[in-house]
């Protein structure tokens, strides 16, 4: 079968072989165990750390290997499944990426909060540790596959993604137990993938949403952050221009996503946030920059204004299902934006040449064509149903 891969990294790096982005044939995996899964790959969407993985070769393979299969924002069908795996032939699903330590002192691991790892020997697929999703097939235990609704047929991928949205959500509605909390106004840094996400969850929990971007004011993202009811502000330079604007704009901003990954801008939103609010970093920042900050006023301010800071990547299984509940949600409020979101859609032999400056949006690799995609998933299971609170 197909793959995407990152070959001579892992040992081969060791000799000095050059790593290159490669498609390759590989073998198709088959069940190992009654609890594995078969999985006929749809599609796989692409972020920045797969852009990261492709253009510095910095992915982990397993153990031994030399190279590592990419992708971790999977979208498939169930081609087949052990007999205790409880799933069946012709099911859509989508895969969690992060698998636990196996350190037995890891509590979090231990009880199934692998993206709460304390010992940072985690494996996630695509990334480290284990090959990802971008390949014809994968074979996965039954515990790390979610049951994708058809419904969310055309977008499913945006699953894992969104994930890591509801899972800051989660965590904010914990802290904020701490006080009687009324929030109002929401604010995005960032309009990429993460952060359309971002905006848009928020417009469906009823929130005044401002996305402050880089991005100009009559790009297709902006125009998303428009058509869901959100202000898009193109970003202005200088120190403090973020709260500048949100003071004359008469906002404050009760809970701040940071999805850049600019540590500068991360350092503005603790000044820029209001009494008692919330800012979420959730864009992994690359490099070695450093910066001069006024340490002091952002010390008095998170302790006089009880600022809350709390940093998040990755999901759970229950973080999954409730990205999947909003999707459907965000379809149901905002038709099609999600569809608008993935403008470029690639095939596997497109991927080795993919310009990343020129993406719109978000890339998707079409693993099926999508015409096929009906033919494939045809399940004879009851209607897909979770337990959360959103």
């Amino acid at each position: 079968m197909k793959a995407i891969r990152v070959t001579g990294i892992g040992e081969a790096a060791e000799t000095g072989a050059s790593a290159k982005l490669e498609l390759a044939e590989v073998s198709q995996p088959t069940l190992r165990g009654p609890h594995d899964v078969l999985v006929r790959v749809l599609c796989v969407g692409l972020d920045g750390t797969d852009r990261e993985i492709m253009s510095e070769h910095y992915g982990v393979p397993a153990t031994g290997e030399t190279a590592l299969t990419i992708g971790h924002e999977s979208l498939g069908v169930v081609a087949e499944a052990g007999p205790e795996s409880g799933f069946l032939p012709g099911e859509l699903v989508c895969a969690l990426v992060r698998r636990p330590c196996r350190e037995p002192d890891c509590v979090s691991c231990r009880n199934g909060q692998q993206d709460y790892c304390e010992t940072g020997q985690y494996v996630e697929r695509g990334i480290k540790g284990a090959d990802g999703y971008l390949s014809e097939y994968y074979v996965e235990d039954a515990r790390y596959l979610v049951r994708v609704p058809d419904a969310a047929l055309a977008y499913g991928v945006l699953a894992e993604p969104q994930s890591i949205v509801e899972k800051v959500w989660e965590e904010v509605q914990h802290i904020q137990q701490r006080l009687v909390w009324q929030p109002k106004t929401a604010v995005v840094l960032g309009s990429g993938p993460l952060g359309l996400l971002a905006a848009l969850t928020c417009r469906c929990l009823g929130l005044d949403t401002v996305v402050w971007s880089k991005t100009p004011a009559d790009a297709p993202a902006a125009e998303l952050v428009r058509a869901c009811g959100g202000l898009f502000r193109e970003a202005e330079e200088g120190t403090g221009a973020l709260g500048a604007f949100l003071q004359r704009a008469g906002k404050r901003a009760d809970l701040i996503f940071e999805c850049t990954g600019f540590s500068p801008l991360a350092f503005e939103a603790m000044t820029a946030l209001g009494p008692n609010g919330v800012l979420a970093l959730l864009g992994v920042t690359p490099g070695n920059r450093s910066l001069c900050i006024s340490s002091d006023l952002i010390n008095q301010e998170l302790v006089l204004e009880n600022k809350c800071i709390v940093g998040s990547v990755n999901a759970s299984r229950k973080d999954f299902e409730t990205g999947l509940y909003r999707l459907q949600q965000m379809e149901a409020k905002f038709p099609g934006l999600l569809g608008r979101m993935m403008t470029d859609r690639l095939t596997l032999e497109q991927v080795t040449a993919l310009e990343w400056g020129n993406i719109g949006i978000k890339a998707v690799v079409d693993v099926v064509p999508r015409e096929q995609w009906s033919v494939h998933v045809q399940s004879e299971a009851s209607e897909v149903s979770y337990s959360f609170s959103v």
